[in-house]
């Protein structure tokens, strides 16, 4: 069995709280106990409560649809119920979706990152749900990268967007029931909230630890290993670069046709970074960015998962392929998450000044130096919101 409960398991022990109550959920496949039932077979069972709608984020319900795929409203084969889609032309719940609910009830596999895109639908329906008087009941979940290491830059509020729409680090440290408690309370979203907490989650442990089953929650984060690049691979997105998607292996292989992939991995070997080493891979994507052409490139190799710092890798990976490869090497352009006129790099950053510190050639050393100071400040911001030690 598994050492941790989340936030499903311990609400369908006990769902005292939901009697009585009409109740939609904002899920994904996921969200499962840790006997691997969906939530929306769970809470439709429970008594006394009444599940009468359900919301999907990006992917949707059952995680069919690749990335920046629009969701439509659906019904759903197996409960029957209304299906309504959080992301598309809106991303927040209107009133008309959210009439005759008492709660909602958010059950988010996240992973760690503040690009992935579940905490801002979750943050958008807080905002929603305050303002039409229904109540947001968060099922808490592991961390997949833990809760003690933080890492990368704090964003500037001027490059909000659906990959950050609050500034958070990319590697935040937080469950989603935390980052709930924080955003509400810090952004000020006027959510009546309830986070039903997990029981045996410690801030020190990776997903291994935990012994609960991985269901991607995205078609892209197959494994817990792709969570644990996830914070720097998917800077990746910001270039004509492959992150690996149209492989078995998304975030962990990175190339292009263009790119010398023994001459690519010697030079970011050479940058020493710790926890990580690179190994020439040459790989085909079968669809996104080059598909059907091989790409040279690397496989990140993670030696060492306390060390490891995914960001700091991505930035690196970045840099050089851009020095080796100058001539087809390009920043991707706009439309982008909904965004359409800044940089894609740059929201993905929260910030112009990292990508024009790398077109400037500024070590890597001198760039962590520089977000360190706004990073211990966040880090004592959040320091109250955290629920587990």
């Amino acid at each position: 069995m598994p050492s941790v409960l989340s936030g499903l398991d311990v609400l369908v022990h006990d769902a005292r709280a939901l009697l009585r109550r009409r109740i939609g959920l904002l899920a994904h496949q996921a969200s499962v106990d840790r006997r691997y039932q969906h939530a929306a077979l769970l809470l439709g069972d429970v008594r006394g409560a009444r599940l009468v709608a359900l919301f999907a984020p990006e992917h949707g319900l059952w995680g069919s649809a690749q990335d920046h795929a629009p969701i439509g409203a659906a019904r759903d084969p197996v409960t029957g119920l209304r299906v309504f889609s959080l992301y598309g032309a809106r991303r927040g719940p209107t009133p008309a979706m959210l009439g005759g609910l008492d709660d909602l009830v958010v059950d988010l596999q996240d992973v760690g990152a503040r690009y992935y895109t579940f905490v801002w639908t979750l943050a958008l329906a807080m905002r929603a749900c305050a303002r039409a008087g229904v109540r947001v009941v968060v099922l808490d979940r592991a961390n997949p990268l833990g809760g003690e290491r933080v890492e990368g830059n704090v964003p500037d509020p001027a490059f909000a967007s659906f990959v950050g729409l609050h500034p958070l680090p990319a590697r935040h440290g937080m469950t989603i029931g935390e980052l709930a408690r924080y955003l509400n309370a810090v952004h000020a979203l006027g959510a009546q909230l309830t986070v039903v907490r997990m029981r045996g989650w410690r801030r020190r442990m990776l997903w291994e630890d935990t012994g609960l089953p991985w269901v991607p929650p995205s078609p892209n984060m197959p494994t817990a290993d792709t969570a644990r690049v996830y914070p720097g691979g998917c800077l990746v997105e910001g270039t004509n670069l492959s992150e690996g998607r149209g492989t078995t292996r998304p975030f962990e292989w990175i190339g292009a046709p263009w790119l010398d992939g023994h001459r690519y991995a010697n030079a970011l070997n050479a940058g020493a970074l710790p926890g990580v080493t690179f190994r020439p891979a040459r790989f085909e994507p079968t669809f996104h960015k080059w598909a059907g052409r091989v790409c040279e490139g690397v496989q990140v190799h993670v030696t060492d998962r306390e060390r490891f710092k995914p960001f700091l890798t991505a930035l690196l990976e970045l840099a050089v392929a851009r020095r080796q490869a100058p001539r087809h090497f390009r920043w991707r352009r706009p439309p982008y998450e909904f965004e359409r006129q800044r940089l894609p790099i740059d929201i993905l950053l929260g910030t112009d000044t990292i990508r024009r510190a790398l077109e400037r050639g500024t070590p890597l050393a001198a760039l962590e130096r520089s977000w360190r100071p706004a990073l211990a400040r966040w880090v004592r911001a959040r320091a109250r919101y955290l629920l587990y030690r």
